[in-house]
C-alpha cells in the first residue's frame, strides 16, 4: 500500500492550487468543511495477450506505478461539475466540464442515451470514461444519481501511450463514485462495469484485461487472465532476478482507432469461418450484423481451438483477405456485438484469426516458463529459457504487424532491444495493448536499468522523440479502496485508513 498511498502527493498538491485558483469554478469545486472521498486505479503493462483478450486468450497484466485518483464530493448545487488533470511526465491539458443534474438523472438510464448525450459535444466527450459509470451504476445496481457532485481527476498515466488511461480513469471513477452513493462493489464485478462504460458509453471496443488489472491487480504480481469472459487466476511475482519495463514509443495509440476495431472485426469474420467448417449452425439475432452460434465446443472463443487443430483442419479455408461485402453477403454477420462488419472494407482475417489461437499458447508457455524452479532466487537461469522467453515475445511482436497493428517506431524501440540482446541482459521485446503505436514491453534482467535507458536515449537521437519509461508496480483499485480526505490547517491530509494507528 505504500506505493499508492506515496502517490496522493500529487493529488494533495493540485487540491491545493484549485482552493488558490483565480477561477471562481475551480477555487470553489470542493467545500473544506466537508470530506472527500478517494479512489485509486492505475494503468497496466500489457505483457503477453495483448487484444487477443476479446477472443479469449490467456493474458498476463503488470498493473504499473502510474495511476488515477478520483475525489468526489457532494454538493448543493443542481450540477455535476468535474476537472481532470494530468500529473507526472507527459501530463495532457486541464479539462473541466459542468452537467445539469436533470440532463444526467436522464441520459443515465441507459447506456444507448449516455453516449447520445457525451457524444453531442465533442468537447466534453472525454467525461464519458468518468461520468459513465453513472450509467452503470444506475442500470447495474440501481443507485440512481439523487443529488449535484464535484469530481476532481488526477491522473499520472498518460493518455495515448498504450499502458490504459482510459480503464484506470473508469475504474477510479466508479470506486469512488459506489463510494460516495454508499455501495461497495466486487472488484471482479467493478472491472466488467467499466468494460461496458468504455463499450457502450465512450464507444471504445475493448476487451476485459485493461479494467480487471486496474481494479484487481496485486504490487508486482502479473496478473493472469483468462478471457472468457473474465476469469481471474493466482498472480505470481516476476522471479527476482528479472525484470518488465515499458518504454513508450512517442507514437499514439488510441483503442477505437479504425486499425484495431478492423482487426477485431477480421478475428470474428474467421471465427464465422470456422464455425461453418466445423458444421456450427448460426441463426439470426434480430440485429443487422450480428448473428449467434450454438458452439458447445469452444464457446465462441478463438482461443479455444487447439494450435494444431488449427492448423491442420482450419487455416488455409481462411482468406489472407476479405472485402466486407463478400462476407456479409455469405455470412450475414459476425457474433461480436460491440463491432459490427463494413461492406466497403478490406479485412486480413487469416492474419487476424491466428492471432489469438497462437498468442494463448505463447501467453500460456510465457507464465509457465517464468514459474519454473529455475527461475528462484539465489538459482542463475539457464540462458536457454530466458532466451526463449525472449523469443515468444518477439513472436507476439510479430504477429501484431502481421495484423495490421504495428508502428514504426514501435518496432524501432524493439530492434534496439534485440540488438543489445541477452549480451547485455535484455531478452525480448513486443508491442502491448491494442497496438499501432503506444508503449513496448521489455524483458530483461533485474540489472539492465541502464541498459533500458541506453535503448530510450539512442532512440531519443533517431526520432527526436523523448520516450517515456515506465518501471516499477502498484497495487489495483481493490487493494486502495476508497479513502477520505479531510481538509485541516495544513490544506487537505488523508485520514488513516480503517485499523491503522492515528
Amino acid at each position: 500500500m505504500t506505493t499508492a498511498v506515496q502517490g496522493l502527493s500529487s493529488l494533495l498538491e493540485l487540491l491545493g492550487q484549485l482552493s488558490r485558483s483565480s477561477e471562481p469554478a475551480l477555487r470553489g469545486l470542493f467545500d473544506a468543511a466537508e470530506p472527500l472521498l478517494v479512489a485509486r486505479a492505475p494503468g497496466r503493462l500489457d505483457v503477453m495477450g495483448g487484444f487477443a483478450d476479446y477472443s479469449g486468450s490467456l493474458v498476463l497484466e503488470l498493473p504499473i506505478r502510474e495511476a488515477a485518483f478520483v475525489a468526489v464530493q457532494r454538493r448543493s448545487e443542481p450540477w455535476v461539475e468535474i476537472v481532470s488533470e494530468g500529473i507526472g511526465p507527459g501530463a495532457g491539458p486541464r479539462r473541466h466540464a459542468r452537467f445539469a443534474l436533470g440532463e444526467l438523472q436522464r441520459c443515465t438510464q441507459s447506456y444507448a442515451l449516455a453516449r447520445e448525450y457525451f457524444q453531442e459535444d465533442a468537447r466534453q466527450a472525454w467525461a464519458a470514461y468518468a461520468l459513465g459509470a453513472l450509467v452503470a451504476l444506475r442500470v447495474e445496481q440501481g443507485c440512481e444519481l439523487r443529488g449535484g457532485l464535484s469530481v476532481l481527476v488526477a491522473s499520472s498515466v498518460p493518455e495515448g501511450k498504450g499502458v490504459s488511461s482510459s480503464a484506470s480513469l473508469e475504474v477510479a471513477s466508479l470506486t469512488a463514485l459506489a463510494g460516495v452513493q454508499g455501495i461497495s462493489i466486487d472488484p471482479l464485478r467493478a472491472a466488467l462495469l467499466c468494460q461496458r462504460v468504455e463499450n457502450l458509453v465512450a464507444g471504445a471496443p475493448c476487451g476485459v484485461m485493461d479494467q480487471m488489472t486496474s481494479s484487481c491487480g496485486s504490487e508486482g504480481q502479473l496478473l493472469p487472465i483468462v478471457c472468457q469472459p473474465a476469469e481471474l487466476q493466482p498472480g505470481f511475482p516476476l522471479p527476482p532476478t528479472l525484470a518488465l519495463w515499458g518504454i513508450d514509443s512517442g507514437t499514439r495509440h488510441e483503442v477505437s482507432g479504425a486499425d484495431y476495431g478492423q482487426v477485431r472485426v477480421a478475428a470474428f469474420m474467421g471465427y464465422r469461418w470456422l464455425a461453418e467448417a466445423r458444421g456450427l449452425r448460426a441463426r439470426a439475432t434480430g440485429s443487422e450484423g450480428l448473428v449467434a452460434i450454438d458452439d458447445p465446443d469452444w464457446d465462441g472463443y478463438l482461443a479455444r481451438v487447439p494450435r494444431a487443430e488449427f492448423e491442420q483442419n482450419y487455416r488455409q479455408l481462411l482468406p489472407e483477405r476479405c472485402l466486407g461485402a463478400d462476407f456479409l453477403d455469405r455470412f450475414a454477420g459476425i457474433t461480436d456485438p460491440i463491432t459490427r462488419v463494413r461492406r466497403d472494407v478490406e479485412y486480413r482475417v487469416r492474419a487476424a484469426t491466428e492471432h489469438p489461437v497462437y498468442e494463448h499458447a505463447r501467453a500460456s508457455e510465457f507464465r509457465e516458463l517464468l514459474q519454473r524452479p529455475e527461475l528462484g532466487a539465489g538459482l542463475e537461469p539457464p540462458r536457454s529459457l530466458l532466451e526463449r522467453l525472449g523469443s515468444l515475445l518477439y513472436e507476439a511482436h510479430a504477429s501484431y504487424s502481421a495484423c495490421g497493428l504495428g508502428s514504426a517506431g514501435t518496432d524501432r524501440l524493439v530492434e534496439l532491444v534485440r540488438e543489445l540482446g541477452p549480451g547485455r541482459g535484455l531478452y525480448g521485446a513486443k508491442i502491448t495493448g491494442g497496438g499501432s503505436g503506444g508503449t513496448v514491453a521489455v524483458l530483461g534482467r533485474a540489472a539492465s536499468g541502464p541498459d533500458v535507458q541506453a535503448v530510450l536515449q539512442r532512440y531519443a537521437r533517431e526520432t527526436g522523440r523523448v520516450p517515456q519509461l515506465f518501471a516499477g508496480s502498484s497495487p489495483g483499485a481493490a487493494a486502495f479502496g476508497v479513502r477520505q480526505l479531510r481538509h485541516g490547517t495544513g490544506g487537505w491530509q488523508l485520514e488513516p485508513a480503517e485499523g491503522s494507528a492515528r
